[in-house]
């Protein structure tokens, strides 16, 4: 999973980045034009349990990539995206837009303003002109083509493009849009940006710390199709990533935050997604792989080797919560609670998996 974190200028991009990677950022100035890229594993108390059993001579977390794309530095009129930022954006899987809702003098608002819904209709609407300034120039190369000879192939991509410029002539992202299974292949060649996930982040001030409830509802009234918000401080997070992790919970606790900024933007992601995780364990290793819900045991498989898809005979299944509670794998067979499944049994979240299979 890849996710690209972007907002204007002095919102709190680069602390929200450095306190997800719990490094400091390579850029201290604000108009650096490379984007930086760091790996961060997902936290997750059932895998760090199944080590605990099988004591595993290395022990591997899903990860994700967090990209800080610049582009919308000093990007305060409408005058089209740097072609860059574009480039950038569109190979994410998840947009992380971080909001300015703090107010501090040393850090002036490039526009002279703390309005949140604002900035969030301006980045929408330089967002919905990119995606129609492609869509437009494609439908006019393909009108052309058309004119000229019959593809079936070109008029279906036409047609695909016809509806969504009437879509973004309504102002309305195109994750609002129904998509066909043919269209959706369409939609991946395009990487619009408005068809992409979004994950909105309202950086408040630590006075405000115990609203963030009440402050997410209000800013995400009516609900958004593919789109999630929520409200932190991005300074005093970073504060707590640079804490003992022994002293944390505290911490969490006296400011009456549930969970760390990490955890949460990494649940919320997976949420959009629709991803979940299944485990592989054993003496050599226990592993976390992320899939997509509803993929099927044969399809699971080609996440860890394209052969065990080929090849596939039959998937042994026990969820996590089961292996835990009887101590380990020969516990369990003795029971009976390890069940086999065939290629369409559809994976949960927390199954644990041993593929059988010949090629």
């Amino acid at each position: 999973m890849q996710i690209g974190i972007t907002g204007l200028p002095y919102t709190g991009k680069s602390t929200l980045f450095t306190t997800l990677l719990s490094r400091k950022s390579e850029s201290g100035a604000f108009l650096k034009k490379e984007t930086e890229k760091g790996i961060v594993r997902v936290p997750d108390p059932r895998l760090d349990q199944l080590s605990a059993i099988f004591n595993p001579r290395r022990t591997v977390p899903a990860t994700i990539e967090y990209l800080k794309v610049p582009g919308l530095e000093g990007h305060t009129t409408a005058r089209g995206l740097p072609a860059q930022f574009l480039t950038n954006l569109k190979t994410v899987d998840v947009i992380l837009l971080v909001i300015r809702a703090f107010d501090n003098p040393l850090y002036p608002h490039p526009l002279n303003r703390i309005d949140p819904q604002a900035d969030l209709n301006f980045i929408n609407a330089e967002f919905l002109l990119s995606d129609l300034s492609i869509v437009e120039s494609r439908i006019e190369r393909l009108e052309k083509q058309l004119s000229k000879l019959h593809n079936a192939a070109m008029q279906q991509e036409l047609e695909y493009l016809l509806k969504c410029k009437v879509f973004l002539d309504d102002e309305r992202p195109l994750r609002e849009m129904p998509t066909t299974a043919a269209e959706e292949v369409f939609q991946r060649g395009f990487q619009f940006l408005t068809a992409k996930p979004l994950l909105i982040v309202l950086n408040i001030d630590e006075t405000a710390i115990r609203q963030t409830d009440s402050i997410t509802q209000r800013f995400t009234q009516p609900p958004m199709v593919k789109t999630t918000c929520t409200a932190l401080c991005a300074a005093l997070e970073q504060e707590i990533s640079a804490l003992e992790p022994a002293d944390q919970p505290l911490f969490l606790q006296e400011l009456g935050i549930v969970e760390p900024a990490l955890n949460r933007l990494i649940r919320l992601s997976y949420e959009l997604l629709g991803y979940i995780s299944f485990f592989t364990v054993g003496e050599d290793e226990c592993r976390a792989w992320t899939i997509e819900q509803g993929t099927n045991a044969q399809r699971a498989g080609r996440t860890i080797h394209s052969d065990i898809e080929r090849g596939f005979i039959r998937a042994e299944i026990v969820p996590w919560q089961t292996l835990i509670e009887q101590g380990g794998l020969s516990a369990c067979r003795a029971k009976g609670l390890i069940r086999s499944e065939g290629k369409e049994y559809i994976v949960r979240d927390g199954d644990v998996i041993e593929f059988r299979f010949n090629v």
